[in-house]
């Protein structure tokens, strides 16, 4: 298996940004939970990762214990902690195909399904397999685009 570097990434999405520039788009959305911070884009832009972020923070107010879904494991270490300050996170990694592993967030108070390409069927799934509340990335972005168009 072959890897695309982050900074590969980051570059490519930014020349992207800045060929649609032109076009006058009315919002730019970054659908991808990874945290690429040096994107810029003129006009209203928004990054997943941010909104999926603190969404959870403040959807979360009284859970101590977040249970976090990645779809990769190496993707942990990786992962921005600072906007959950004060909160313990407990992770576990589940391919979107493979979402059995789900069951060792039960003791979390919260579990947040971070990453876009997670359903809404499998975030149903993973609420039955949990017994726990189960906040979805895609949904909390879709929600931030809908007050936005």
């Amino acid at each position: 298996m072959h890897w695309v570097g982050k900074n590969a990434i980051g570059d490519r999405v930014q020349q992207i940004l800045d060929e649609i520039d032109s076009e006058a788009f009315d919002l730019s959305v970054l659908l991808c939970t990874g945290h690429l911070p040096s994107l810029r884009a003129r006009g209203m832009y928004l990054e997943s990762q941010t909104l999926v972020d603190h969404g959870v923070r403040a959807l979360s107010g009284g859970a101590d214990l977040l249970g976090v879904i990645l779809p990769l494991a190496e993707q942990e270490e990786q992962f921005d902690r600072r906007p959950f300050a004060g909160k313990t996170l407990r992770f576990s990694h589940a391919s979107p195909y493979r979402l059995h592993r789900a069951r060792e967030l039960a003791h979390a108070d919260v579990i947040v399904m971070h990453c876009i390409g997670y359903t809404k069927a499998q975030r149903q799934r993973v609420a039955r397999m949990s017994g726990r509340p189960v906040l979805l990335a895609r949904r909390l972005v879709a929600a931030a685009i809908g007050q936005l168009v």
